[in-house]
């Protein structure tokens, strides 16, 4: 596809991945043009998981292709797949325990460090440069995120809501062009989780990132999703608005049991 042809940012060609006799994920299309907020949904073990970590490089599909930003990213490594333009975060917490909100924010920004090993042991001028261009710019993320008067903190010590919010500021450290967030208001009360998607829109709307999100919580969803897919015993049962996954069905007796929530 060329490039000046290409309009989605992510595709996935009919991927699938099995694991033993056990299909994971079969036939997986997504389509996302840029910019966009879309949810991923579906009961627990649909597949939802599974799908982020072939995208992100963790596994390999058995079958099909992902294209990213117009490139074939099908089997590559989860660090150059970051490299190329693509974040995640997961659904359990995974800040640095003995790190400070910023340490760990710089951490992630290592990835776009123009020095080699050998000018960092010895600080030559270019590594130096670059570090203090990191820190000036981590500190710039955090305020954008509303965290940079918690810079020197221990990220665990943060409230709930603010670890999440640093895990994803994390993610945008690394340059993305898309952020995958895997359950990102698990746990949350109900204003953390207002918070959250308004968070969420305003990141979209100020660095153009395009957001692919797994997500339980249907009023997130309902709320801040352009378009839905929806996965259950890994094979996609709908896709569409909102209002077209609210009226559907087939996903109400699949995956939401309970109408009245999404009702």
């Amino acid at each position: 596809m060329a490039k000046n042809q290409q309009t989605n940012l992510l595709e996935t060609d009919h991927i699938s991945i099995q694991f033993g006799g056990l299909k994971a994920v079969s036939d997986l299309a997504l389509n996302i043009a840029p910019k966009k907020i879309v949810g991923l949904i579906g009961p627990n073990g649909a597949g939802k998981t599974t799908a982020f970590n072939m995208i992100t490089g963790v596994y390999r599909p058995t079958s099909g292709k992902i294209m990213f930003d117009g490139h074939d990213i099908t089997g590559l490594k989860p660090n150059q797949i970051t490299a190329m333009g693509i974040a995640r975060t997961f659904q359990n917490i995974r800040l640095f325990s003995s790190m400070t909100v910023l340490e760990n924010v710089l951490l992630s920004k290592h990835v776009r460090l123009q020095a080699n090993p050998l000018e960092a042991i010895f600080g030559l001028p270019r590594y130096t440069k670059a570090r203090k261009r990191h820190y000036e710019e981590c500190m710039e993320l955090l305020e954008q995120v509303q965290l940079a008067d918690l810079a020197h903190e221990n990220a665990t010590s943060l409230p709930y809501g603010k670890q999440r919010r640093l895990e994803i500021a994390r993610a945008m450290a690394t340059q993305p062009k898309m952020i995958l967030l895997d359950e990102p208001a698990a746990g949350m009360n109900p204003q953390e989780s207002l918070e959250l998607m308004e968070f969420i829109a305003r990141i979209r709307d100020q660095f153009g990132f395009t957001i692919l999100m797994i997500e339980h919580h249907m009023e997130v969803v309902m709320g801040i999703c352009e378009h839905i897919l929806v996965l259950d015993h890994g094979e996609t049962i709908a896709q569409g608005t909102p209002t077209e996954i609210q009226n559907n069905q087939q996903v109400i007796e699949a995956y939401l049991g309970a109408v009245d929530e999404i009702a």
